[in-house]
């Protein structure tokens, strides 16, 4: 079936085909420019496997716990990153990626946050000033628990809410994607 339609493109159409790219697959199996498909009531675009991994491998990047980086500065690098991403990958038809990235890249931060503060005593402080009570926050500041499990703990989360980041000036994968979807 692929040397037919091989032969036709470059016979009748005068195109070039790669054939170590090509190949003739059903739609659910299909990877195009990053995005994929998968079958519900038709056929839908999703985003890629493949996008994804580069995607988080990115935010990594732009989150790692050893780069020393004013947080506005780090959130508005997040921001073109996340802006430019979610634009090409507007057509995809799965809000729950565009969620989970959000809920992910948001832990990444707390855990930067978290890390930032080092010491208990910073830790016990910064929690103070965001409304922790203060038993709570002696008790938090001490754990000896890691900034990655930390970062995903309701004590942390409370004290880092969604709001924080919107106030940061984060703009979140979901956000975005919807803002972008509903301009259509």
């Amino acid at each position: 079936m692929l040397t037919g339609i091989t032969q036709f493109l470059q016979r009748r159409l005068k195109l070039q085909v790669n054939k170590a790219k090509s190949s003739v697959r059903h739609a659910a199996k299909a990877l195009v420019l990053g995005f994929g498909f998968y079958l519900h009531q038709g056929v839908s675009i999703r985003v890629a496997p493949k996008a994804l991994r580069r995607m988080r491998e990115r935010v990594r990047a732009l989150t790692g716990r050893s780069w020393r980086i004013a947080m506005p500065e780090r959130v508005a690098r997040l921001n073109r990153f996340v802006i430019g991403w979610c634009a090409y990958f507007a057509l995809a038809e799965t809000p729950s990626t565009f969620e989970a990235a959000d809920g992910w890249l948001r832990r990444r931060l707390r855990q930067v946050r978290w890390k930032e503060w080092k010491r208990p005593r910073a830790r016990f402080r910064n929690l103070l000033q965001l409304g922790i009570p203060r038993q709570k926050a002696r008790e938090w500041a001490s754990s000896g628990v890691g900034c990655w499990r930390m970062a995903s703990a309701p004590p942390l989360a409370r004290a880092l809410p969604n709001a924080y980041w919107v106030h940061l000036g984060l703009r979140g994968f979901s956000s975005q994607w919807r803002r972008l979807r509903s301009t259509w």
